[in-house]
């Protein structure tokens, strides 16, 4: 069973729109993910529009691959790489610890990720 940073059973990202290298909804890994698509994100405009920039649109609908194409709000499973990326770059967006994959500590250490906490409702 795949566990999450915290050491716990990963949870799911998203089902709408189904997330995940396997597209089960969660970020889990193997070795056939070169991308290593473990971070579980909430999609900011800023980082749609960085990522377009780097040459993966993830804006775009592409429905021959039953893509919808992400807004700001969705949840998705990014790359570990990506999100290092966006976050040299000041606009990483907030991550979901819980559905993050521990495989993503390969990457970035917990204390760093803990700040980019997803929080909903927050204030409400």
């Amino acid at each position: 069973m795949s566990k999450n940073i915290f050491g716990e059973s990963l949870m799911i990202c998203s089902l709408e729109p189904r997330t995940g290298y396997f597209r089960d909804g969660c970020c889990q890994t193997d070795d056939q993910d070169r991308g290593t698509h473990t971070v579980c994100a909430v999609m900011t405009e800023d980082f749609l529009q960085f990522s377009k920039s780097m040459g993966n649109d993830l804006i775009t609908p592409l429905p021959h691959y039953d893509f919808p194409g992400l807004k700001a709000g969705d949840k998705w499973c990014l790359c570990a790489g990506r999100w290092m990326e966006a976050y040299h770059a000041g606009v990483a967006p907030a991550i979901i610890l819980e559905a993050t994959h521990e495989k993503t500590l390969e990457y970035l250490p917990l204390a760093e990720l803990v700040k980019f906490a997803y929080r909903e409702n927050v204030g409400d």
